[in-house]
C-alpha cells in the first residue's frame, strides 16, 4: 500500500482539469488522501502569502489573550506558535479562496450538493522553530453515522514543503478501527516505517480524510510552511449527527455563498467559471443576506 501510495499515486492537476476524475476520487476513498497540483497560482497565491504573513508575525509575537492563536511545546520545552483559527474571518484572500471552483466541484463530487464548510485554520511551521505534530486523527466520524461519504480537510499549501516539513500520512489508516489507530498513535517518537511523505509546492493541495493518521516531524532546518485547512462535511451528516446544531448550517451556507460571490468580483481572479452552490431537499440556502460574521464559534453551536 505505502509503496504504491508514494510512487504511483494518481495526482490531480487543477491547471489541466475542472474536477478530480473518478480514478482520483477512488484513490482518495481507498487511501484517505489525494494530492492536487496547481490549485492556487500567481496573484492569488501572492495575496494569500502576504495576508497570512501578517497573521504569522502576530502569532510569533505571542498572543496569550487571543484564543484563536494556539501554541505547542517543542521537545526542548520551548513554546512555539502553531496555529490560528477562523482564518476566513481574518483575511480577505481566504474568503476568496473558499470560493475556489475546482475545490468546490471536487467537494460536491465527494459529498453531494448539500456540503457545508466547517472548520477553517492556518497551521504554521516557522523556520527552525517548529514543533512536531504527533500522529493523530483530526476527528472521529459521528457516533452512529453510516453514511459512506467522507468528511475531509482541504489543505492549501502556501509554501513549498520538503521532507523536513511536509505532511506524513499512513495510507488507508482512515479505515482502521479506533483501537488500532490509538495503538499506532501511542508509539513513542515519530515512527515513519509504515508512512509516506507528501512533499508539496506552494499552491498545491492535499485532501485528507479526518480519520487518516497523519503528522509531521519537528524538522530542524525547515523553511517557512503555511497551510490553510478548510474542512467540509455533507450537510445531511451534519444535520443528522452533528456535532453542530441545525442553526449552524445556514450560517455557514451564507458564508460560502458570500465567498463565492467575492471570488466572482475579485480583481485578481480571471478566466474561471464560478461554482454554483445549489443545496437541495431539506437543506436549501435561506435567503441571500450577507453573513453577520465570518467567525461562527463552534462551541456556541455544539449539540448537548
Amino acid at each position: 500500500m505505502s509503496t504504491r501510495a508514494f510512487n504511483e499515486a494518481p495526482e490531480a492537476d487543477a491547471s489541466l482539469q475542472q474536477v478530480i476524475t473518478d480514478e482520483q476520487a477512488q484513490f482518495f476513498l481507498d487511501n484517505g488522501y489525494l494530492v492536487i497540483r496547481n490549485v492556487v497560482r500567481k496573484e492569488e497565491l501572492r495575496r494569500l502569502q502576504e495576508q497570512t504573513l501578517q497573521i504569522v508575525e502576530k502569532g510569533l509575537a505571542g498572543q496569550p489573550e487571543d484564543s484563536d492563536y494556539l501554541y505547542r511545546i517543542r521537545t526542548n520545552g520551548e513554546k512555539v506558535y502553531w496555529r490560528t483559527e477562523y482564518i476566513i474571518d481574518k483575511c480577505e484572500a481566504n474568503k476568496v479562496l473558499l470560493g475556489h471552483p475546482f475545490i468546490l466541484q471536487t467537494v460536491e463530487k465527494l459529498q453531494g450538493a448539500n456540503f457545508i464548510p466547517t472548520w477553517d485554520s492556518l497551521v504554521v511551521k516557522a523556520p527552525n522553530n517548529a514543533a512536531s505534530v504527533p500522529w493523530h486523527r483530526d476527528a472521529a466520524v459521528p457516533v452512529g453515522c453510516q453514511d459512506p461519504r467522507p468528511i475531509f480537510n482541504v489543505d492549501f499549501y502556501l509554501d513549498d514543503a520538503d521532507e523536513r516539513s511536509c505532511l506524513w500520512v499512513i495510507p488507508g489508516s482512515h479505515s482502521w478501527p479506533a483501537s488500532e489507530a490509538q495503538e499506532r498513535c501511542s508509539r513513542p517518537g515519530f515512527e515513519m516505517g509504515d508512512a509516506v511523505p507528501v512533499p508539496m509546492k506552494a499552491g498545491d493541495v492535499i485532501l485528507h480524510n479526518i480519520q487518516l493518521l497523519h503528522g509531521s516531524p519537528e524538522g530542524e532546518g525547515n523553511a517557512m510552511r503555511r497551510t490553510v485547512y478548510y474542512e467540509f462535511r455533507a450537510g445531511e451528516i451534519e444535520a443528522q449527527h452533528g456535532p453542530h446544531t441545525m442553526a449552524y448550517l445556514p450560517l455557514k451556507q451564507r458564508i460560502l455563498q458570500d465567498c463565492i460571490s467575492r471570488r466572482q468580483q475579485c480583481d485578481y481572479i480571471e478566466g474561471e467559471k464560478a461554482f454554483v452552490y445549489k443545496p437541495t431537499g431539506a437543506l436549501p440556502v435561506s435567503g441571500n443576506e450577507a453573513p453577520e460574521s465570518y467567525r461562527v464559534l463552534h462551541e456556541k453551536y455544539w449539540r448537548e
